[in-house]
């Protein structure tokens, strides 16, 4: 039967053993040349398998067990390492990966030669076990809340294996309780790739963002997570949370672009209900409710809103830009000007701040000679139609006719004039625009070409000549 065997014949049986060793050999070649490869990809788990498959196939090989040592050590598991490390010392007396612990990588050890007495194999082995010392120095210092120290500790840890998941997530724990937020994110960012499944470390992530006012990148991160498993209770539960509050700031920012302020604000408050707990959300929420009341020409309402925002959030040039305005509106200039010059010293360079500065320090200015809106007893944010009637009211009321002596017609003729100019200009779009802006369109002044521009009233004839005269005036 061995004869007719697999090998055809007799003469081939002796060959077998040899083919067999070979085909071995060959497959024990592959299984480290790809781990190799993986290694230098930063795949670790993938090179691992390879490198248990290899010791599998040959345990007496020392290079199977050195290699799967390196992967061990890079992955941060000393003790995992140690038992390969001495089994290749063992099959191997005079084998070393001298530069294995410092660099990351066995290139520089295969062929090295030393003394029999292996004095430095068996000092880089006592370097692993230091480094194991280390970890547990660090865990020490930890949880006598020595973070500071730890983090000296764990340092040194991290540059002999940087790829340690558990040096980096005790970094971050201590960066944590130093209260330093984007350190700890970027230790514990790398070992959602260094560990299988770590669903733990997305959701601590998704908390971190969420916690920081990151609403996007925080629902980024837990969704990688439910990526790994969708059943994940305390992964599902904060997805709803953070969808739920997302949603809401989108539909309001939406609402913002389009104008619509009032659905904008009700989303505002919506979203301060969903997380009354985090401080950020309540400081943003009511920072563009002052954006939004001060859009809408709702002065009081603004002033009082942008004022708590600007206590929970001091260098927001927004909401002091936003509150300037709210003052404008409402006839506080002084006001305007003073949170203007505040916003401009967080932000020197911001155009929209200078630009808002001078036309308040205009306006401050202007309010000191002659300001149309207070003529006519109206706020800045009177529509037409209030003006027109508010000028009906108060032409009839200072018409000079209505007046007998030469002293009160005088009065009347000078307050009749005001309100005339008053209603022109407020009525014109363009001319509004440009006393809006801190020009008074009627000051010779600021007419082209100087002073002594007579202006034009928007009368049928100069009411005010000499001799007798009625007035013809439309009151539209």
């Amino acid at each position: 039967p061995i004869a007719t065997g697999a090998f055809g014949s007799p003469a081939f049986f002796p060959l077998a053993p040899i083919c067999l060793l070979a085909a071995g050999q060959a497959e024990i070649e592959n299984h480290l040349e790809m781990g190799r490869k993986l290694l230098a990809a930063g795949q670790l788990a993938e090179a691992l398998s390879h490198y248990h498959s290899a010791v599998e196939n040959d345990p007496k090989n020392y290079l199977t067990y050195y290699k799967r040592a390196t992967i061990y050590l890079a992955m941060g598991k000393f003790k995992s390492a140690l038992p390969d490390l001495s089994k290749a010392i063992e099959l191997k007396p005079d084998f070393l990966a001298v530069s294995l612990l410092k660099e990351g990588n066995c290139s520089r050890a295969e062929g090295l030669n030393f003394s029999p007495d292996n004095t430095e194999a068996r000092s880089q082995l006592t370097r692993v076990t230091e480094l194991e010392l280390s970890m547990q120095e660090a865990r020490t210092a930890f949880q006598r809340k020595n973070y500071m120290g730890a983090v000296g500790i764990l340092d040194r840890a991290i540059e002999i294996s940087p790829w340690d998941p558990e040096a980096k997530e005790l970094r971050s724990e201590c960066y944590l309780y130093l209260g330093n937020y984007d350190k700890a994110i970027m230790d514990l960012k790398p070992t959602t790739k260094l560990r299988n499944d770590n669903r733990a470390a997305f959701l601590k992530l998704s908390k971190l963002y969420y916690n920081l006012g990151e609403h996007e990148e925080s629902l980024n991160q837990v969704r990688e997570c439910l990526k790994l498993d969708q059943d994940d209770k305390n992964c599902f539960s904060h997805y709803k949370q953070v969808k739920k509050l997302s949603k809401q700031l989108e539909t309001a920012e939406e609402h913002v672009k389009a104008h619509r302020y009032e659905d904008a604000i009700e989303k505002y408050k919506a979203a301060m209900k969903t997380e009354p707990n985090v401080e950020i959300y309540t400081s943003k929420a009511k920072g563009r409710i002052c954006h939004c009341l001060s859009k809408n020409k709702q002065p009081r309402e603004a002033i009082d809103i942008c004022t708590e925002a600007h206590q929970l959030d001091p260098r927001n040039i927004f909401i002091l830009r936003d509150r300037a305005e709210a003052y404008i509106l409402n006839e506080e200039l002084e006001k305007a000007v003073e949170d203007y010059q505040e916003a401009k010293e967080f932000d020197s360079e911001n155009e929209e701040l200078k630009e808002g500065l001078e036309k308040a320090q205009k306006l401050l200015k202007q309010s000191k000679k002659r300001d149309y809106y207070k003529i006519l007893g109206i706020r800045r944010n009177a529509n037409k139609q209030e003006i027109i009637k508010a000028y009906r009211k108060l032409a009839q009321q200072w018409h000079p006719d209505n007046f007998q002596s030469e002293d009160e017609k005088k009065e009347a003729e000078k307050k009749f004039i005001d309100i005339a100019a008053a209603k022109e200009v407020l009525t014109d779009p363009e001319m509004r625009q440009k006393f809006d802006s801190g020009e008074d369109p009627l000051d010779p002044e600021n007419q082209q070409g100087g002073g002594g521009h007579q202006h034009q009233w928007p009368f049928e004839f100069n009411p005010f000549g000499t001799g007798n005269f009625h007035f013809k005036f439309h009151f539209n």
